[in-house]
């Protein structure tokens, strides 16, 4: 019978196939080499092999699936982006917090952007704004404006950034569902990205930073109506 692993063997498996994650680039959805393949790679038993598998599955990193085996996933992602929208109430101080964080994150990426930036990128934001413009709905609009700002940040190149701006989705669409009941308002999104666009394709950084800081604010006056009225987080959308 094999011995009950300590759990200073099972933390050191945790860490090494964290390390074969990374190094492989490894993404959610690869499958994960099998226990005893683990178990030969790391020289450890596979029953330590198996108990840091579950320490895996509890922090919602893998899971298992039959016929498959250990599932890379994002559980734990999941339940911090359901939490934050759960939690949140769209309230004029909730949307100056959540621009905030966009300030400090969007509006200074310029610089990281410059090398980046390619026609494809343009085109494909291009795309994104010209389909909100004939968005069928309020939900449609705003997740391609959550889309067209996720374009932006994922190019600067950092995965932290692009991570948590990613668990922050439910929130800032929420906030960006403000408005976008209103053609008014998808015509003033529409222009206002296309303002964005056109400072960074022009390598302009005193525009780049107006037109983000002026596009953060556009949805305020969307946000003190539902406010007012108690409807907060029921219509519309933010800036974007």
């Amino acid at each position: 019978m094999e011995e009950i692993p300590r759990p200073s063997a099972v933390d050191g498996v945790v860490r090494q196939i964290r390390s074969l994650i990374r190094e492989r680039g490894m993404v959610v959805g690869d499958v994960l080499p099998s226990e005893a393949e683990l178990a030969v790679m790391f020289d450890s038993s596979r029953n330590t092999v198996r108990e840091a598998f579950r320490t895996l599955k509890a922090y919602g990193v893998a899971e298992s699936r039959q016929k498959v085996g250990a599932v890379l996933t994002d559980q734990h992602q999941i339940a911090m982006r359901d939490l934050f929208s759960f939690a949140m109430e769209i309230s004029v101080d909730a949307f100056r917090d959540i621009q905030g964080y966009r300030r400090l994150t969007e509006m200074n990426l310029f610089d990281l952007l410059q090398d980046k930036l390619s026609e494809e990128i343009f085109a494909e934001m291009e795309a994104i704004n010209l389909a909100i413009r004939s968005a069928s709905s309020p939900e449609q609009a705003s997740e391609l404006d959550f889309q067209f700002h996720r374009i932006i940040v994922d190019a600067a190149g950092n995965r932290t950034l692009s991570e948590t701006y990613g668990m922050l989705k439910p929130v800032i669409q929420r906030i960006m569902l403000a408005g976008k009941s209103q053609r008014q308002a998808l015509e003033s999104v529409a222009s206002e990205h296309g303002e964005i666009v056109q400072a960074l394709r022009a390598r302009d950084r005193i525009a780049f930073v107006y037109h983000m800081d002026r596009h953060l604010n556009a949805g305020l006056e969307f946000i003190r109506d539902q406010s007012s009225s108690g409807t907060a987080g029921d219509s519309g959308k933010e800036d974007s």
